[in-house]
């Protein structure tokens, strides 16, 4: 039985890893997405491969800046892809059209990091919800009406919430709104773009337990994108770390957080805070020098090699895989191997 998460456990709760199928659902292979700007070539993801299982969740963790956003607009097709796979149940996306995807887009929903930008606010929640019940011609009249009450009461909002207009509510009404609306078209795979990361602790515990509700309840598959490394490894079957459009290490989120090997994960799993004040106190912080290089000239060999304390010459001249160091742990790092 799944543990609830209350706001005073956001900090340090950890769940017992879920059950997944042997077939993942998503299979993302050597992912690019580039921009052109006046400077140069903007590489926001430059060759990141992972996948998720079935009813899994993968959390995806990184400073502001390193493309984690990006690869979750990507795959869903928001952004067209500059190279690389998007397999989802054993179709290539990014080789069908963009007259074709209506298919694809019922079963792959996303929920957007700012709660109140993402709603239109011309829009009653009603048809908010029913917009994608209309594109999809899922249901009329009735039917309709009634699918919208259904959906509010599964993100825990009544009936009556229906003819209010997204100002009327507040953050963590609005994101449930969101949710309820990426719920719409009955989808199986869901990316949650920072999806509490606007909210107050003790809504995000809130909002956070409602997804692994619907999760269990619905048998979704999740791409939780976030900041809060605690709230990850709450959610998270298996996290996978980005740091300058590359993924620097992957492995079972308490394998994760228990043995990090990447320099750069150590030093984001040290900021996690820990709610006790003597050992606040005596742990070692790892305090990262120098600003993230740009990723229009990142640098050679291994892009974290400017900020890392344990860098070789090695580092600084070719680019290290991402290779497994056994139980699905994989780390990309010189150090690793030497």
């Amino acid at each position: 039985m799944k543990r609830s998460l209350k706001a005073a456990d956001a900090i340090s709760a950890v769940v017992p890893e879920k059950a997944t199928a042997t077939e993942p659902l998503v299979q993302v292979i050597d992912l690019k997405k580039h921009f052109e700007t006046e400077n140069g070539l903007l590489k926001a993801v430059d060759g990141v491969s992972f996948h998720i299982d079935r009813g899994e969740t993968l959390g995806l963790v990184g400073e502001s800046g390193c493309g984690k956003t990006t690869v979750g607009r990507t795959i869903t097709r928001l952004y067209e892809p500059t190279a690389g796979s998007m397999i989802f149940d054993g179709t290539d996306v990014f080789k069908i059209s963009e007259s074709n995807l209506g298919p694809f887009r019922s079963k792959v929903q996303m929920i957007f990091q700012d709660p109140y930008a993402s709603l239109n606010p011309r829009m009653t929640v009603g048809d908010i919800i029913g917009e994608p019940i209309d594109i999809h011609k899922l249901a009329h009249g009735q039917g309709r009406a009634n699918r919208i009450y259904e959906l509010l009461d599964l993100v825990g909002l009544n009936k009556e919430h229906a003819n209010r207009y997204p100002h009327e509510f507040s953050g963590g009404q609005r994101q449930r709104v969101g949710v309820a609306r990426a719920l719409a078209v009955n989808p199986s795979f869901i990316i949650c773009d920072e999806p509490i990361s606007a909210l107050d602790v003790s809504i995000q515990a809130q909002v956070v337990n409602m997804l692994e509700d619907l999760q269990e309840k619905f048998g979704l598959t999740y791409l939780f994108i976030a900041h809060d490394l605690s709230m990850v490894k709450h959610i998270s079957n298996r996290v996978a770390v980005m740091y300058l459009g590359k993924i620097v290490e992957t492995a079972y989120s308490n394998e994760l957080y228990d043995y990090p090997i990447h320099p750069y994960t150590k030093a984001l799993l040290s900021a996690i805070p820990i709610p006790d004040p003597v050992v606040e106190r005596e742990r070692t912080r790892i305090i990262l020098e120098g600003d993230v290089p740009s990723p229009i000239n990142p640098p050679r060999g291994c892009r974290f090699s400017s900020r890392c304390s344990e860098v070789m010459d090695i580092c600084r001249e070719e680019e290290p895989e991402l290779r497994d160091v056994g139980g699905k742990h994989q780390v990309a790092c010189h150090r690793a191997w030497a």
